[in-house]
């Protein structure tokens, strides 16, 4: 797959046909999220390049309804999975639902902040659903398929993130640190995997225009700001860069800053250093 860019506002520019990406991320991809918003679009991103997905989400109508989509529009069969994310099961119904196909992407898109509240105000078991959701689905589902990418020598692990990784704030305690873990998780899979064909990339989202984003709002009573990203162009980002990780903050050049600490080139080079220093210790690549 070709080194993908961006613009100077972090917007993809079309690379890669669909036959490379088909043989790199191929035969089968998982979005998990895929009812509707981001992950409604990658399943029908990755379907026009030719890659069916096992869509994955709680409700079954939206799934069923988006497979039906991406039949018409892309001539692709995708398999649904009704699977509630939050729950401790849901790590083993999600790869019961892969069964013997060979998953060649898997897209960690669900995760939204739908309480909006301070810690103390929700029950702890709330909270804990949402660290089983952002946290311990993720890991144990890129634990199983990652170990299966490494082995054929190629696929790829999308982390769809926010910006709230970078810092806590009110009202977000969970869901920051949930996402700050996920940074750091997917850069240290990156600075493992990349020896082995495998593509690891956190997408770190702003404010984006999903249905979830919009009912929090609207229970709030608060108006829908200008400036949201689209899900599509989001998709078509993250996908494009997937090939250069392990960080992409969305709507920043890969050498901005922005609203992150450090930029995603100064993440990458960080990494890479670190992996140096390693060498005089372990005298070898940890990958």
């Amino acid at each position: 797959m070709s080194d993908n860019r961006t613009g100077d506002n972090g917007a993809a520019q079309d690379s890669g046909a669909p036959l490379d990406f088909a043989r790199r991320y191929g035969p089968w991809a998982i979005v998990a999220g895929a009812s509707e918003g981001t992950g409604r679009a990658f399943a029908r991103k990755i379907a026009a390049n030719g890659v069916p997905s096992i869509l994955v989400a709680r409700r079954e109508e939206p799934l069923a309804a988006l497979a039906k989509e991406i039949r018409a529009e892309s001539g692709v069969e995708c398999v649904t999975a009704a699977i509630d994310l939050s729950a401790p099961d849901a790590p083993r119904r999600i790869i019961e639902a892969a069964g013997q196909r060979e998953v060649g992407l898997y897209v960690a898109n669900a995760g939204a902040d739908t309480n909006g509240a301070l810690f103390l105000d929700r029950p702890a078991s709330v909270w804990l659903e949402h660290v089983q959701l952002n946290v311990l689905t993720t890991v144990q589902c890129c634990h199983h398929f990652g170990a299966q990418m490494r082995a054929r020598g190629r696929g790829g692990l999308l982390l769809v993130s926010s910006g709230a990784c970078y810092g806590g704030a009110t009202s977000m305690a969970i869901y920051s640190a949930s996402k700050a873990f996920a940074l750091n998780f997917g850069e240290g899979l990156w600075a493992e995997l990349r020896h082995h064909g495998v593509d690891v990339l956190n997408l770190i989202l702003g404010r984006t225009d999903t249905p979830a984003f919009r009912k929090l709002l609207a229970e709030k009573g608060m108006p829908v700001p200008p400036g949201l990203a689209a899900p599509d162009e989001v998709a078509k980002l993250g996908l494009a860069r997937l090939s250069n990780g392990p960080t992409c903050n969305w709507g920043q050049a890969d050498d901005v800053v922005g609203y992150a600490p450090t930029s995603a080139s100064a993440r990458r080079a960080r990494i890479l250093a670190i992996e140096e220093m390693s060498k005089a210790v372990f005298g070898a690549k940890r990958g």
